[in-house]
């Protein structure tokens, strides 16, 4: 069970890594595309990238105290 939750915590990370890589994606294409000194950025897209950096700073958490738990058993 210990396992399956740590397989999950990874899987979770491994996710939310690849939904900021490709939002970063989009932002440069965005920047690249209207090609001036300011160019227009959504708002959400800044928050969804900051609130993945939150969710993958939880889920690395929880993965080093399963990881710190497991050790004890």
């Amino acid at each position: 069970m210990l396992a399956a939750a740590q397989a999950s915590t990874a899987d979770g990370r491994a996710h939310l890594e690849r939904a900021k890589a490709l939002l970063e994606d989009a932002t440069r294409a965005i920047v690249e595309a209207q090609a001036k000194a300011n160019p227009w950025l959504p708002p959400q897209l800044a928050q969804a990238i900051e609130q993945i950096d939150v969710q993958l700073g939880k889920l690395t958490a929880a993965g080093e105290l399963l990881t710190a738990y497991q050790s004890r058993l």
